[in-house]
């Protein structure tokens, strides 16, 4: 194992947890709002945003799937070391991990079933930058309408219609950390 895996989780984990939680809950409860995260330095490829919401997201008993790049022996042991969740194959995961093309095609992820709607994975989308400009969301947690960068419209567009059913998404860039609920309406700019 890599001594440097061993390195890079919450300094403080109670209150570093709590931070990060009341962060993914705010921009999953707001679309389009972006918030700053810290206290996890994954490895590479991985973000600091997306290692935030892995440690705070996921336990023994969460798995996850590493897509393209993030599924590297670094990643892997960090996950094993900080979290202890297994890493499965996609159609098992509850946590998705990758760049946009890493992550596809989304209709390998659970989406829930009608009796617990709850059963869906979650992707962690790796991004280059996240911008409040792009793509327009209505919904709920939205006053009139927001915007952010999305990778594409199409996508979650089709992911809006399933309701109660989907995939619920985060955006990672760097330290930055965006949302987008599956009760969201996303339109083209």
């Amino acid at each position: 194992m890599n001594a440097d895996v061993l390195k890079g989780g919450f300094a403080d984990a109670p209150v570093d947890a709590a931070h990060a939680f009341r962060a993914a809950m705010n921009v999953m409860a707001r679309p389009g709002v972006i918030e700053e995260v810290a206290g996890a330095v994954p490895p590479a490829p991985m973000s600091v945003a997306a290692g935030v919401l892995l440690l705070t997201l996921c336990d023994p008993e969460t798995p996850i799937a590493l897509c393209g790049a993030h599924d590297c022996a670094d990643v892997r042991e960090w996950i094993a070391f900080h979290i202890g969740a297994p890493v499965v194959a996609p159609q098992k995961a509850m946590f998705v991990v990758g760049t946009w093309c890493a992550v596809q095609p989304l209709e390998v992820y659970a989406i829930g079933t009608a009796e617990y709607p709850d059963r869906s994975a979650t992707v962690i989308v790796e991004m280059d930058a996240l911008a409040a400009e792009g793509a327009v969301l209505r919904g709920p947690g939205i006053k009139t309408q927001a915007a952010l960068s999305l990778p594409e419209v199409a996508a979650f567009q089709r992911n809006a219609v399933l309701f109660p059913l989907g995939l619920d998404f985060f955006f990672c860039a760097g330290s930055r950390l965006a949302a987008l609920p599956r009760t969201t309406r996303v339109e083209a700019f």
